[in-house]
């Protein structure tokens, strides 16, 4: 399992993805807002969504997992 982290602290704007969806390498997951900036966070590799940590609305720091994918 492979976990995909924030890049930066932020809000979590809107959450792409679902458990039991199949992502490929580059889609986005997640969109955060930091500065009133969106800033979309990829896969980095493609896989199942086994868990969804990141919830809209929430604020998450630099290195928070927001969600989990299985090869």
């Amino acid at each position: 399992m492979t976990e995909i982290t924030a890049s930066m602290a932020g809000n979590v704007w809107k959450v792409l993805v679902n458990v039991g969806d199949t992502v490929e390498e580059g889609q986005d997951v997640v969109i955060l807002e930091s500065m009133k900036m969106e800033i979309p966070i990829a896969a980095d590799f493609g896989g199942k969504v086994v868990e969804v940590k990141a919830a809209e609305g929430g604020f998450v720091n630099e290195g928070d997992v927001l969600v989990v994918i299985e090869d």
